[in-house]
């Protein structure tokens, strides 16, 4: 079989395994919008070989990650495609939350074969650092800014991400209290129970 081979397995389950994750998404998501919509940080982030022309992996990925966020996919990938996958693995991470939540099932991955996981990571990591030194001269550019209609549609779809989520916790806290209390009653019920 082909699932024999491979090196994670997503499987379901009545409890979350991976909760930080989605802590860690949320916080990306709103770490990355604040980017978008305010701008890239004043602060110089680059060690000291970025100005001797040496790039390392992570080099463009603030700034991919901000026009990930704000749709220009093409843009984020040629600063690194790092960005878009931590975009796209962020929304897929709040909606595994969400999903979670609302159907009390949780899709948990578990690393079955930790050897091939870390040969993959391995590759890929030396493939991004070949292409982000390829890509030297755009990353040692100044980031553009954002245009003010752009903002706002970034404004106002982190704000219905953000309501579906409060939406969900809410639910989710009155789901709670009724299922104990059927509980209790169910264990009352029992014969012989006092």
């Amino acid at each position: 079989m082909i699932s024999s081979y491979m090196p994670v397995r997503l499987t379901w389950a009545d409890h979350d395994e991976h909760s930080w994750l989605s802590r860690l998404a949320i916080t990306g998501l709103a770490a990355g919008t604040a980017m978008a919509v305010f701008g890239l940080p004043p602060v110089d982030i680059h060690g000291p070989l970025h100005y001797l022309g040496i790039m390392d992996p992570l080099c463009g990925a603030t700034r991919g990650l901000r026009l990930a966020l704000l749709g220009h996919l093409v843009q984020a990938w040629r600063y690194n495609p790092l960005s878009v996958m931590l975009a796209a693995g962020a929304v897929a991470a709040v909606f595994r939350q969400v999903l979670g939540v609302a159907t009390r099932r949780w899709l948990n991955l578990t690393v079955v074969r930790r050897r091939a996981v870390l040969a993959t990571s391995t590759l890929l990591a030396v493939a991004l650092e070949i292409n982000q030194q390829a890509h030297a001269a755009l990353l040692r550019t100044a980031g553009a800014r954002l245009p003010f209609a752009e903002a706002m549609a970034l404004v106002a779809a982190s704000a219905v991400i953000v309501l579906g989520l409060v939406i969900t916790v809410c639910c989710r806290k009155r789901s709670r209290p009724r299922a104990h209390r059927h509980a209790v009653a169910d264990r009352a019920a029992e014969p012989g129970s006092r």
